[in-house]
């Protein structure tokens, strides 16, 4: 097969990199083994709600992944441009950037016609079939679900990922044993999409956004999703040539299951002085139960020697929280009762490590926060071995850091998506040809544990 092939007008003219070694198949299963932690469960080709929550069944990795191709500058015309057909709804009007501390229109692009999720899967599918599959990965049911199967409260996929900044990874984080064309944006957003329309979240949570306006605001509008952004104050991502504006955290919901009731954004501070952190806190009500739900993203500061300064910024956000979550936004008979506020999800990459303090402080909160993929370990109390795996100059780092925190008392975790093996991961480690990310994405159902008709 040509690699250079036209794809459908959805994408358009797709320029293929030449990667080297044998072309690998990237095809959906009939089926995706889910188990609980203890082994397999059943098999099932959409866990946690039908056809989004379909697994993918990947194919083994090439090994021969050394062929270098050119790489395309960031921020070039053709990366800001959406594939194929959205480009011309795009080209029409040039995209407004406004202000991040405004929240965006929840009506944004309602004009525009969705777009099969199912074929643009397929189509990233068919741009990265010289690409190695990524890891596959199970879903595993925990204990609680596993022993408690009729549940009326329909399930929430929460999705949290540091996709890594397209400038950070080309022009300042020092990956040393990823060749730089696997970096190349016109082939790593499709991974990154690959991913993201695999699992299909109702709640999309990401960090390191630094391709917002061209590409991620548009696409997930057009898949039905509401996005809010908000940027750096001061990215790290300007201090690189060519850079695509500043990084940020984006936060995406599905049009379809939520309506937007309140939206904080929020710049975090420490002993009381603003610093370059930030967080997104939106209200959400469930169309489905009429059940309330907050989702925080942030990303808080990297780099070891900053423990004090992750701490301050988790204790400005942990008060932020308490206040939004206990006015709710609405009227009280509306909410779960979670010590008479909205039961909460907060995702981020923190950059701590589960020794820190400001880990310390999110599991000893009064809001009664849980972190989901404690619950991957044989005594629900361990988190993963690691959360992301790299090579830089430095050495190698391999870290929990990324973490989904929920209201225990409110909110149950129904399953996970389970780690990658390091066999899987590869001795190069992330981000790599079949991975776009340093950072591994982190994906949970959750479910009220309240029934919606006592809520009414």
């Amino acid at each position: 097969m040509n690699p250079a092939r036209r794809c459908s007008a959805l994408f358009g003219q797709l320029c293929v990199s030449s990667l080297g070694g044998p072309t690998v198949r990237r095809a959906l299963s009939s089926g995706a083994a889910v188990r609980t932690p203890g082994g397999t469960q059943c098999c099932h080709s959409g866990v946690g709600g039908g056809v989004k929550g379909a697994c993918i069944q990947l194919s083994p990795s090439g090994t021969d992944n050394t062929a270098a191709s050119p790489v395309c500058p960031m921020g070039s015309s053709s990366s800001s441009r959406l594939f194929g057909t959205l480009a011309q709804s795009l080209n029409s009007a040039p995209l407004a950037q406004p202000d991040p501390y405004l929240e965006n229109n929840p009506n944004q692009h309602l004009d525009l016609a969705e777009i099969d999720p199912d074929k643009l899967l397929r189509e990233c599918e068919e741009a990265l079939q010289r690409r190695p599959a990524r890891p596959y990965r199970d879903m595993v049911y925990t204990r609680g679900m596993a022993a408690c199967r009729h549940k009326h409260s329909p399930s929430i996929r929460i999705m949290q990922w540091n996709i890594l900044a397209q400038a950070l990874g080309e022009g300042k984080d020092g990956f040393i044993r990823c060749p730089l064309d696997a970096l190349n944006w016109q082939e790593r957003k499709y991974l990154i999409l690959e991913e993201i329309l695999t699992y299909r979240p109702d709640i999309l949570c990401l960090q390191e956004v630094d391709h917002y306006y061209d590409t991620f605001q548009p696409i997930m509008s057009r898949l039905g999703y509401h996005g809010s952004f908000l940027a750096k104050p001061w990215s790290p991502c300007l201090d690189v040539e060519q850079n695509n504006g500043p990084d940020g955290c984006a936060l995406f919901y599905r049009r379809s299951r939520f309506t937007l009731q309140a939206t904080a954004h929020l710049r975090l501070s420490a002993m009381m002085l603003p610093t370059n952190q930030v967080a997104i806190v939106q209200t959400l009500k469930c169309q489905l139960t009429g059940q309330w739900l907050c989702v925080a993203v942030t990303h808080l500061k990297a780099r070891s020697g900053w423990e004090r300064l992750r701490s301050a910024q988790g204790a400005d956000l942990l008060q932020s929280l308490c206040s939004i979550t206990s006015r709710g936004g609405g009227s009280s008979h509306s909410k779960s009762a979670v010590a008479g506020g909205v039961p909460l999800i907060v995702c981020g990459d923190f950059n701590a490590e589960p020794s820190e303090d400001v880990y310390r402080r999110f599991s000893s909160s009064p809001l009664g926060l849980n972190s989901a993929y404690k619950l991957l370990s044989s005594d629900g109390q361990t988190e993963p071995a690691y959360t992301t795996w790299k090579i830089r100059p430095s050495g190698e780092s391999c870290s929990t850091l990324d973490y989904i925190w929920y209201t225990h008392d409110a909110l149950s975790v129904d399953c996970l998506l389970d780690i990658p093996t390091e066999e899987q991961i590869g001795p190069n480690r992330l981000p790599s040809y079949h991975y776009p990310s340093d950072h591994l994405s982190l994906l949970c159902d959750v479910s009220f544990t309240e029934e919606p008709h006592r809520l009414m």
